[in-house]
């Protein structure tokens, strides 16, 4: 609780407080997925589609898990629901769902996350920073606009890392982006 009243209590500022909430929403970081969606298809032709479906897949079993499975079982509430909270937090955004563990957000895009690092990283090594960063950030605005403990995030970063990884796992050895050089061998 200690971590969570620094984040979203104590260390704020004009710009991190209008930056990000926008994380929260999908409009923001949808085109990065879109682009990923019109790109890899183009680059690679059926292999490329093939990415694109896991890279759903990863992104459904995540969030099913998370909101489906786990928030419910679990019935730990959102720091904003949380009556004893309401003079050591600022909710940035509108509050969401009673449940907040796991946190949806943190495990679906690290799932997205280390399935790109899984399937792309030996490719383009900036895949590996940027995907992480980029799934970083959005967890920890998570905990900044008030919506999600500290908890609420790491654990979801630990489901989507699993989630990610094992279907980066399954890609590679089934469909992978490097099939075609095999086979040409």
């Amino acid at each position: 609780n200690q971590l969570r009243y620094i984040i979203n209590f104590a260390w704020h500022s004009t710009i991190a407080d209008r930056v990000l909430p926008l994380f929260r929403y999908p409009l923001f970081w949808t085109p990065v997925y879109a682009f990923l969606a019109f790109i890899m298809p183009k680059k690679y032709k059926m292999q490329g589609l093939w990415w694109c479906l896991f890279f759903v897949l990863t992104f459904a079993i995540t969030d099913y898990v998370s909101a489906s499975v786990l928030k419910p079982f679990f019935h730990r509430f959102r720091p904003c629901h949380n009556p004893s909270l309401a003079t050591v937090r600022r909710l940035l955004v509108d509050c969401g769902g009673e449940y907040g563990f796991p946190s949806s957000h943190a495990s679906n895009h690290f799932g997205m996350a280390w399935y790109a690092i899984a399937t792309l990283g030996n490719r383009y090594k900036w895949v590996l920073p940027v995907a992480l960063a980029w799934a970083a950030l959005v967890a920890y605005s998570q905990v900044y606009v008030g919506v999600h403990y500290p908890a609420d995030v790491a654990c979801g970063a630990i489901l989507g890392t699993m989630v990610g990884c094992s279907t980066g796992f399954l890609f590679n050895n089934y469909f992978g982006l490097e099939a075609k050089t095999k086979l040409q061998q």
